[in-house]
């Protein structure tokens, strides 16, 4: 039953990041965004990845249970890709503001 739940909590993440990335993506600005909250996010995901491999009931059954940690795994590639567009939106918004300066 724990597994269940843990399912729903990672495939809630999955779909919430999709729109987090197209959001920062449209709005070209860091503003709002915590790159502290996205970096304990994504040491999040990978403290869970790395509790998967230690969990040795899991590594017996991982030939049926494999997709929980293709889950963490995309799941944590969305978090680096909103990470990556937080340091284009932060470099947008510099150059917005030399452009106001001059």
């Amino acid at each position: 039953m724990a597994e269940i739940f843990e399912i729903i909590m990672v495939l809630c993440f999955g779909v919430s990041w999709p729109m987090n990335i197209y959001r920062s993506y449209k709005a070209r600005t860091a503003k709002g965004k915590s790159l502290a909250f996205l970096v304990c996010i994504a040491v999040g995901y990978v403290a869970g990845i790395i509790s998967k491999f230690m969990n040795t009931n899991y590594m017996a059954e991982f030939a049926s249970k494999w997709y929980v940690l293709v889950f963490y795994c995309i799941n944590l590639v969305m978090v680096c890709i909103d990470m990556a567009l937080y340091f284009r939106n932060t470099m947008l918004d510099k150059k917005a503001e030399q452009l106001k300066e001059a």
